[in-house]
């Protein structure tokens, strides 16, 4: 996690931008890219910062790799926001982020999930006999991409850290991103799934059967931060906005943490 004293600075210094009003940032229209998990926050924080700035927020989500790429290679956002750090820093080196106002104020968990109704039993966290039973003799288990994807990057981590990856890792379906893992396993395309807990509260077609240790895998936080072609006071009073108190609220409410 960021020492506290990095957080601070930004959130100070961008809190400052909110002070102007909404006469020096409305009436244009923000593009902002964000990884998936983020979508249903995202667009409700762009929702409140419309109603108080007058700034419209369109937002393009995707994978955070994908992402990357994009900013990387020009896209015209004003903000990024990725479910990755290593994928911040990947922007930093390339110098398509300003990184005087990266932050990351805010976390997920991961969580093992199946069909709702499937009648599967696991232990917090599970053992490979387990896991074996529940997929059964054909089952996959859906999860981000582990080589790009950063929920699929976490989920093996934390197979590899709880001696689970050699049992699974000829059972996966890796997918593009966290959604459609989510997707597969509510429709019943996949035995089982790992994806962020934000996102098994968006569907009682899915049900949560462990949440996989904080201690296996990298921290999961969300960095945020305006791109270098993209700097204006909109970007910035939108990212003073989101991690203000009003705007970290509105993550709470979907269930990520606060950092």
């Amino acid at each position: 996690m960021r020492p506290l004293s990095r957080l601070l600075i930004p959130v100070l210094a961008l809190a400052s931008g909110l002070a102007t009003g909404a006469a020096a940032v409305g009436g244009e229209t923000l593009t902002v890219f964000a990884a998936a998990s983020l979508t249903e926050a995202m667009t409700e924080a762009g929702r409140e910062f419309k109603q108080s700035q007058g700034v419209a927020v369109r937002f393009s989500f995707a994978s955070s790799s994908t992402l990357a790429r994009q900013v990387e290679a020009g896209a015209p956002a004003g903000l990024v926001a990725l479910a990755s750090e290593d994928w911040a820093d990947y922007l930093a080196k390339s110098g398509a982020i300003l990184p005087a106002t990266r932050t990351s104020a805010i976390g997920n968990r991961l969580v093992l999930i199946a069909p709702s109704g499937d009648q599967v039993t696991l232990s917090s966290p599970p053992t490979a006999e387990e896991i074996t039973t529940a997929l059964g003799p054909a089952g996959r288990l859906a999860l981000g991409d582990p080589a790009h994807v950063p929920a699929g990057i976490y989920a093996r981590q934390s197979l590899e850290s709880l001696g689970l990856w050699q049992t699974i890792a000829p059972r996966l379906a890796p997918t593009d991103n966290v959604r459609a893992a989510l997707a597969l396993v509510a429709r019943g395309e996949a035995a089982l799934g790992i994806v962020y807990a934000t996102d098994a509260r968006l569907t009682s077609q899915v049900q949560v059967l462990a949440i996989l240790p904080r201690a296996s895998h990298a921290p999961i936080n969300y960095p945020i931060a305006i791109t270098r072609d993209g700097d204006s006071a909109q970007a910035r009073a939108f990212l003073a906005f989101l991690i203000s108190d009003e705007g970290l609220a509105i993550f709470q409410r979907f269930g990520f943490t606060r950092n």
